[in-house]
């Protein structure tokens, strides 16, 4: 009787915490959803959802010693409260050594093409801050612009509306965030700033963590997919940055920002396609520089395109696609005042490798790296990368 009990009791626990369908990963961009929408639509009845990504990954730069990392590991968790109301939330590890809140909102749908949310949740930008789950992007590493232009993965505590229109073949995201953190006092008299050539926006990201805001920012972005295979997105980001109060009222505290984004992703057969444009236009830089001891650029732009091919028969459920990236982005694409481009911030990455999908969800990946800037007599280390991604 006991161990009866103790099966019923297991298998009620299976049952409650449900686990997202593995086909529902998808490669075909016009039907592929991200971690979250994966959660969103596996939610059944009242059952706690689980799911979870993760990366361990090999860089080798060229003449230096290789790096071993599980550069992330992502658990996601998701609840019905009912037929209108979930909960979504991601928690990474990074590097075995750091832990955030990646996602963690509240979806209620009020009708079959709105949906009003509200949390910490991703900016609609370009492809990968999205859509960032190892399985969902060939090469091991990210698209570097994605880290320095459009730094993914970027989120921030708002509120807002987002749904689709099938009759019109068009999904749509507006929302409201707190924006990059700038300035903050040092403690002695003087200014920190967040904000520079090298990374662009990068070390302005708040995640959530106590984050200042003295005016919000707008993000929006719309996405068509009314023609066969090809999926296209139109992204915007406008607003200033955040500064503390004892700093907010100096002059080159803040920062204005407005950030344009187009991409593009294509599926036909075993031929696959991707490609992204960002542009920043950034005010007041001359003025935060002057204040901060910084060198951010008053432009940033990026673009990438990338063919891929799958080499197996398409009968087959296994996946071995060869691909080839080609990536431009330049942090210092304009500056202002006495501040000169920097050309090492002028970079280009061709990226040739092999992403070999062994089930729905598990990716092996291998590439080499060419990569270059603009400065003359610069040396950037060439890089060969190995990865292992899961996804379920």
């Amino acid at each position: 009787m006991k161990y009866k009990l103790t099966l019923l009791f297991l298998t009620i626990t299976f049952v409650g915490f449900a686990q997202t369908a593995q086909d529902s990963i998808q490669l075909d961009p016009q039907k592929q959803i991200n971690a979250a929408q994966r959660i969103l639509s596996g939610n059944y009845g009242g059952a706690v959802t689980v799911g979870a990504y993760g990366e361990v990954l090999y860089n080798q730069p060229e003449g230096d010693n290789g790096e071993l990392d599980v550069q992330r590991l992502v658990l996601l968790f998701g609840y019905r409260f009912n037929d209108q109301v979930q909960f979504v939330t991601e928690v990474e590890f990074e590097h075995v050594e750091e832990v955030f809140i990646e996602q963690a909102f509240v979806n209620y749908n009020v009708a079959d093409n709105v949906n009003l949310r509200g949390g910490l949740m991703l900016v609609p930008m370009g492809i990968v801050n999205e859509f960032h789950e190892p399985t969902t992007f060939n090469g091991t590493e990210r698209p570097a612009m994605d880290n320095v232009i459009v730094p993914t993965t970027w989120r921030e505590i708002g509120i807002g509306v987002n749904g689709r229109f099938n009759n019109l073949s068009l999904g749509y995201q507006a929302y409201i965030f707190n924006g990059f953190k700038s300035t903050e006092s040092d403690g002695e008299g003087g200014v920190n700033g967040f904000l520079k050539g090298s990374n662009g926006l990068r070390g302005g990201r708040q995640k959530a963590i106590r984050s200042t805001i003295d005016s919000p920012t707008f993000s929006a972005k719309l996405d068509y997919y009314g023609l066969p295979g090809l999926r296209l997105g139109l992204s915007g980001y406008f607003g200033q940055t955040q500064a503390e109060d004892d700093v907010e009222e100096l002059d080159g505290a803040n920062v204005g920002i407005s950030m344009v984004g187009f991409d593009a992703r294509y599926a036909y057969q075993r031929f696959t396609a991707r490609g992204q444009f960002i542009y920043a236009s950034l005010s007041d830089t001359e003025e935060y520089n002057t204040l901060a001891e910084k060198d951010l650029g008053s432009a940033l732009m990026g673009w990438y395109a990338e063919v891929a091919y799958n080499l197996l028969p398409t009968a087959k459920k296994q996946k071995l696609f060869a691909f080839a990236r080609y990536e431009e982005y330049d942090t210092h694409a304009d500056t202002d005042g006495s501040l000169e481009q920097n050309d090492a911030y002028d970079r280009t990455d061709i990226t040739t490798g092999l992403s070999y999908h062994i089930a729905p969800g598990v990716v092996l990946k291998g590439d080499y790296q060419f990569r270059d800037n603009a400065l003359s007599g610069s040396d950037v280390d060439d890089r060969l990368n190995f990865g292992i991604g899961v996804w379920f």
